[in-house]
């Protein structure tokens, strides 16, 4: 078997997909590409036996088949090959030998019949929505999952389907993202839970754009394809908790600040918090709106105030800074606004200004403050 490729075409594509490739795996093969030729397209398959993500291109052959070639190797040879027309030659023993314009390189690849097979999209349903409200949707959400692997409905996106549009949920207990879609619909009521790996995966292989992408679920597996890259993945089987309890129906005070001033202030004063809790406290009366940290254990204190809106009655509450700076990332406004009540419940963090279409809310949980 043999066929001819554009070196840098195809290190673009097999960047795409190269993150599914754990490092120490337990099975040797699935350090490999799985190659397949059929009628002068190139597929490669690339899978944790929980994800599968493939990629597909044109190339110049006259046989078709198959081969696996160890991945490491071959993506660190093709980043130091300019870009050229490389040959590849495959022996019946599954030996590949790439030929350059000036060099010829031997790696052993492995019989590909022993490489895993794909789940099948058996029983799907499917709803479609554009490929750059799926990304924003992931990055406005994946910060929140928890790495928590005892609580493993909290580790994914839950995805909340309806007829009047898309949920994203993501919680770690201490936080928790919602974010809505109404101009992507779905067929009937549903949902379902994705781990964050494939999430991250298929984030940094879609388009930021218009184009329309079609994602299919059955029980156990989610589908996405988008032109000539697909991923399949496998859905978190648990029980996704009832986040609607936590989200607090009102409200009273309001609190207006400008994001980037609020996030620098943040950024700077919680250099001086204790490092385990991260913890700032806010202190807000009238148009002004003081954060305080310290870590005892060292004398360390940092001190800022900064000008607000507020509306409400004098409010101390304290939050974990890391946390509302990564919230913060998610709104697109220049101010935000915190509907805040008293100094034990959620605090509820909104763009001032929605997009149409989209909807986003998060939620985080104060911190005991240090009398």
């Amino acid at each position: 078997m043999k066929f001819i490729v554009s070196s840098s075409s195809l290190l673009k594509h097999l960047q795409q997909i190269s993150g599914v490739i754990n490092a120490n795996t337990v099975l040797p093969i699935l350090e490999d590409f799985l190659f397949d030729i059929q009628d002068k397209k190139l597929s490669v398959t690339a899978t944790d036996l929980e994800t599968v993500m493939r990629v597909q291109m044109d190339i110049e052959s006259k046989a078709n088949g198959k081969v696996c070639i160890p991945a490491k190797i071959l993506m660190d040879s093709l980043k130091n090959i300019a870009d050229q027309p490389l040959t590849f030659n495959i022996d019946k023993n599954f030996g590949v030998e790439l030929t350059s314009d000036n060099g010829k390189y031997k790696v052993m690849g492995e019989n590909p019949d022993n490489f895993p097979k794909e789940p099948t999209a058996d029983d799907t349903t499917s709803f479609t929505m554009t490929s750059g409200a799926l990304v924003t949707a992931i990055n406005k959400t994946l910060f929140a999952v928890s790495n928590d692997d005892l609580r493993p409905a909290m580790t994914g996106v839950f995805f909340e389907l309806s007829k009047d549009g898309v949920q994203f949920v993501a919680t770690d207990a201490h936080r928790l993202v919602r974010y809505k879609r109404t101009d992507a619909k779905a067929t009937k009521v549903d949902s379902f839970i994705v781990p964050k790996k494939p999430l991250n995966l298929v984030k940094n292989a879609l388009p930021d754009n218009e184009d329309e992408i079609s994602i299919s679920y059955n029980s156990n597996h989610l589908f996405v394809s988008h032109g000539d890259v697909q991923m399949i993945c496998r859905l978190i089987d648990a029980r996704f908790p009832d986040y609607k309890v936590v989200i607090p129906a009102d409200n009273p005070y309001s609190l207006i600040v400008n994001k980037s001033d609020f996030q620098n202030a943040l950024r700077r004063v919680s250099v001086f918090s204790n490092k385990s809790t991260n913890q700032v406290a806010l202190s807000i009366s009238g148009s002004e709106l003081q954060m305080a940290a310290q870590d005892v254990d060292f004398s360390f204190e940092g001190n800022e105030r900064m000008n607000c809106q507020y509306n409400g009655e004098d409010l101390q509450i304290a939050f974990n800074a890391k946390f509302l700076i990564e919230m913060l990332n998610a709104a697109d406004t220049d101010d935000v606004k915190v509907e805040l009540s008293t100094p034990t419940k959620a605090g509820l963090i909104k763009p001032t200004e929605q997009a149409e279409g989209e909807d986003v809310l998060m939620l985080v949980m104060p911190l005991m403050l240090n009398s």
